[in-house]
């Protein structure tokens, strides 16, 4: 059986924008672990993540796995909170709507 290495160095392009975003979202783990008095060590014990990843993902460092994200997120029991992404698509209704219109988007009526 053959392992494949994955390429030292490669890693998602992240904007500044959306690293804003990742930074945010860190800054909120990490705001509540401190509600809950959870210490780095007790998240890492229980998610199996290292102590530097668990600083990472409190960072909101983009080279973390969304699942390293998610793992975290089950043990302080806001996973569920992921499953709120997109779950109203504004945009997305829209151009449905102007499909099911026959229009054709940017079109004025």
């Amino acid at each position: 059986m053959i392992i494949k290495k994955q390429e030292k160095g490669r890693s998602a392009v992240v904007f500044p924008k959306n690293r804003r975003l990742l930074e945010q979202l860190g800054e909120n783990i990490k705001l509540a672990c401190k509600r809950r008095g959870y210490t780095q060590v007790l998240i890492s014990e229980r998610t199996g993540l290292s102590r530097l990843t668990i600083r990472k993902i409190e960072k909101g460092d983009p080279s973390v796995s969304i699942g390293h994200y998610l793992a975290v997120l089950s043990v302080l029991g806001l996973a569920g909170d992921v499953a709120k992404v997109a779950l109203d698509d504004e945009l997305g209704h829209k151009l449905q709507d102007i499909k099911l219109m026959g229009r054709k988007p940017g079109a004025s009526s």
